[in-house]
């Protein structure tokens, strides 16, 4: 029961977590390139939106590690495209187009990962129209980047105090061991995966939501903490209201990277339209935290709160300034 969980070893689990770990690595990197959020274009979001017209091109890019792509180079190949689309999902858009770029030791180690790529290509119907191949390194290695486009934004810059915060999460899946992902869409109709993610830009287009991101190898917590961040807030959750399955435990389910997880920033009011629109789809969805304007991200259990981090102290990303926090 969640009730036995202890929030201070629980919050001191998450915050030296090895996903949390490499969302800080874009601080450093933020930095050196002078990235922020009040570039021409904001950089701290799912994609980068490019105003185009009456909407916005979406650029974003994933690469993955070496260790994955070693151990299950199909599936790496298949997130590859996978994750790219929700990174535009996201954002309130529909993918475009994919192009890669694939290292390996010879044809033979490049096919699984090439195999994982097609697959997710042909079932969520998102072309590859390019990229770089060489196949005489030393090891394998991926990058795939999308292309894609939104008629109105999704932005994790975009929350506002007492906004609250939806997780919604496809939990029909399992662990892909050993590894901490989800996997829920291998073996899914590619009509419900293309219907399930239509979800995002519905909201946005309706004006149900006014930010999102999907979870990430950061988890839910991670995840929520960038978002807040983004939009120079704080936010409180409620870690009994996350969706779970019975069967994982909580530690591990706060920093697990599932096929389809997103979180959504949403006037109180909206709420029950926009959990009726996810929970239509079979996603399991919840009211699980609220946006404040003090910069901390806050876990709680009942009465029970503890501080997972306080950006007044220290950035996670990077790309807000610490005196926006003051």
């Amino acid at each position: 029961m969640l009730g036995t969980v202890a929030l201070g070893p629980l919050a001191a689990k998450l915050r030296g977590a090895r996903g949390l770990a490499a969302k800080r690595d874009i601080a450093a990197v933020a930095a050196r390139l002078a990235l922020s959020a009040d570039g021409v274009i904001p950089v701290g979001d799912d994609c980068a939106a490019i105003p185009d017209g009456d909407g916005y091109l979406l650029l974003a890019v994933e690469g993955f590690m070496n260790e994955f792509v070693a151990l299950d180079p199909w599936f790496a190949g298949w997130c590859g495209v996978m994750v790219n689309v929700s990174d535009v999902a996201a954002m309130g858009g529909r993918p475009i187009a994919v192009v890669d770029a694939i290292w390996a030791a010879g044809e033979e180690q490049a096919a699984p990962m090439l195999g994982g790529m097609r697959a997710a290509s042909e079932t969520y119907r998102v072309p590859i129209v390019g990229g770089h191949t060489n196949t005489r390194t030393d090891r394998g290695q991926l990058s795939v980047a999308i292309l894609g486009r939104a008629k109105r934004l999704l932005s994790s810059f975009d929350a506002r105090p007492r906004d609250r915060l939806v997780a919604a999460i496809d939990l029909r899946g399992r662990y892909r061991e050993p590894f901490a992902n989800w996997e829920a869409a291998t073996d899914v109709a590619a009509s419900r995966l293309t219907a399930d993610l239509e979800v995002l830009p519905s909201l946005a287009e309706a004006g149900l939501a006014v930010a999102a991101k999907d979870i990430s190898q950061g988890g839910l917590i991670g995840t929520a903490m960038m978002l807040a961040e983004c939009s120079r807030l704080g936010v409180t959750i409620d870690v009994a209201s996350v969706p779970r399955p019975d069967r994982a435990p909580l530690e591990r389910w706060l920093q697990t990277f599932p096929s389809y997880g997103f979180i959504v920033a949403i006037e109180p009011a909206n709420a029950p339209a926009v959990l009726a629109r996810f929970r239509d789809r079979g996603i399991a969805a919840a009211d699980i935290g609220e946006f404040a304007a003090e910069p901390r991200v806050v876990i709680r259990d009942g009465a029970s709160t503890e501080t997972i981090w306080d950006f007044a102290r220290e950035p996670l990303i990077g790309c807000t300034r610490l005196e926006a926090f003051a």
